[in-house]
């Protein structure tokens, strides 16, 4: 039983508007990996393209799972959610005239994860008991810190082995911040996930992560190949830590 995802030189673009630039990253099989970028320089865009919502125009992007290769450049989204990859988007996009429930229900679609609803249901009410208080409410009506919960817990209901998590921190004060990076680690060893983070709370984000690559302009401007090489790294310093 063994993940690999590998981004390999991926360009995307919005119309003329180049988003992505030869952009390469790679997550092996339980790791935690952090994609590090200020806004609008591009996280969005690759996690986009990881999940087929975003097609590419070069480059590829190449899932590895249990010995088969697939090309996620080319499958639809629905059939890479099938591979086992889930992703909380950033801005949660939930269904805000859905209840808690509902939307924890809408994250089964993946067809192995059917059968392990009332599981899984289970689990996520166990990570966030909030959402089991507040099953029968409109999701519209939650905070933004139960809306994450809620994201996070619907991504968790497709049984995932690959979690993409865009910005969990957006929106939130910064104790829900570090409860939300802490529940996602928490998560991850629990059910055995590969995670790839795309944030831009460097001390939060390291907290958790084994390594990371900054992107900066649509470009991968460095590989910290351990959380000590980002600390270090002259990028972070300008950008995250007041200087060098």
């Amino acid at each position: 039983m063994a993940l690999r995802l590998a981004a390999t030189g991926v360009d995307a673009r919005y119309g003329a508007v180049r988003a992505l630039n030869g952009a390469s990253v790679t997550v092996e099989d339980g790791e935690t990996v952090v994609l590090l970028g200020t806004n609008g320089n591009g996280k969005s865009t690759l996690m986009k393209c990881l999940m087929g919502i975003v097609r590419p125009v070069a480059g590829s992007i190449e899932l590895e799972v249990d010995g088969t290769r697939h090309d996620l450049a080319r499958l639809p989204t629905e059939e890479i959610v099938g591979l086992g990859v889930a992703l909380v988007p950033e801005g949660r996009r939930l269904f805000p005239k859905l209840t808690v429930e509902e939307n924890l229900m809408l994250g089964a679609f993946r067809k192995s994860a059917r059968a392990q609803i009332a599981t899984n249901l289970a689990f996520a009410y166990e990570a966030f008991p909030v959402l089991a208080e507040r099953r029968r409410q409109l999701a519209g009506t939650m905070s933004g810190g139960q809306q994450q919960m809620l994201a996070i817990g619907r991504a968790l209901m497709s049984s995932p082995r690959l979690l993409l998590v865009d910005e969990p921190s957006v929106g939130l004060s910064p104790l829900l911040v570090s409860q939300t990076i802490t529940k996602i680690e928490e998560l991850k060893k629990k059910f055995g996930l590969t995670v790839l983070m795309a944030e831009q709370n460097f001390h939060q984000a390291v907290r958790i992560a084994d390594r990371g690559y900054i992107i900066v302009h649509g470009e991968i401007a460095f590989e910290g190949k351990t959380v000590a090489e980002l600390q270090s790294n002259e990028i972070v310093k300008q950008l995250y830590l007041g200087g060098g």
